[in-house]
């Protein structure tokens, strides 16, 4: 009778995920999940790092030949001077969310808005063609803006605070009009502060996204909009928030009257592509989905 002595052996393989806070995450469970399923020897563990920790870590992660890892707030843009060369994805939004590790190079990906756009779809949203108003410039918010106008997005008005993030925003509004011409978006750049704009855009807007944490822990409880009037019935509203699973955004959309979108698929998708980076295998999606979300 053979003895099951567990996963985790001398070969296996080590992922992991920079972040904090950490304890809310989903994806060391989604990832672990998948790997049993796939009968991949990898393991996936969670770590509590934020930015003043982030160099240290990465040269550890380098010098103990881990696969690869994810990167979440606050880390997103200020792991990249500690990797060797960045995909088209993580340099054109100046964040990463995914590196992985060829014999001690570091590459930097961005899948995050990709899973975004693939969750829109996911609830029946083609983008092409359409409005958005986008809260935020940072390592989730970028991504976002940059893939939904490769998409096909007709128009953007990114909204952040007017504080040291706020030329982010600028320059991400600079990439999709100038560097991005082909993709025929236009784009727009407020500060938050100004809510009578904020009213106008979302009124002309089909989607209204929350690329910030507000939301989540430590800021549950807290929404980036402050009066609800300004949410109409028709208006699409998305959140990056995945945990919990219904925002304060989210409850004041669903009271409106509006379709609302969580972060889960997002983050599901966006694991998906990473998951297939380190690996070279699909992640059985339907699977994960049955054994988390159902």
């Amino acid at each position: 009778m053979t003895k099951d002595l567990g996963r985790i052996n001398g070969k296996t393989q080590l992922i992991g995920l920079l972040a904090t806070p950490i304890g809310h995450s989903l994806s060391p469970t989604m990832h672990n999940l998948a790997f049993k399923k796939l009968g991949l020897n990898y393991a996936y563990l969670a770590f509590e790092v934020g930015n003043e920790q982030l160099e240290d870590v990465v040269t550890g992660m380098r010098a103990l030949g881990v696969r690869g890892f994810n990167v979440s707030m606050p880390n997103k843009m200020k792991i990249i001077p500690y990797l060797d060369q960045l995909a088209d994805s993580a340099k054109f939004s100046g964040a990463v969310n995914t590196v992985v590790n060829d014999n001690g190079t570091l590459t930097g990906h961005s899948t995050d808005g990709m899973g975004y756009v693939r969750n829109l779809k996911e609830h029946g949203v083609d983008i092409a063609g359409k409005k958005m108003t986008l809260i935020g410039s940072g390592g989730a918010a970028t991504p976002i803006a940059i893939q939904s106008a490769l998409e096909g997005l007709a128009e953007i008005s990114i909204f952040a605070r007017n504080d040291a993030f706020f030329e982010k925003a600028v320059e991400n509004v600079r990439i999709i009009n100038e560097d991005m011409k082909d993709s025929n978006c236009k784009a727009n750049v407020y500060p938050l502060e100004d809510q009578e704009t904020l009213r106008a855009e979302i009124a002309s807007s089909d989607i209204l996204a929350n690329g910030t944490g507000v939301g989540m822990k430590p800021f549950e409880g807290l929404s980036v909009i402050e009066d609800v009037s300004m949410l109409r019935p028709d208006l699409i509203v998305s959140d990056v928030v995945y945990n919990p699973v219904k925002s304060k955004l989210l409850e004041q959309a669903e009271e409106a009257g509006c379709k609302t979108i969580n972060g889960l698929g997002m983050m599901v998708w966006q694991g998906a592509m990473a998951f297939e980076l380190w690996t070279g295998k699909e992640m059985p999606v339907a699977y994960i989905n049955e054994q988390m979300f159902e």
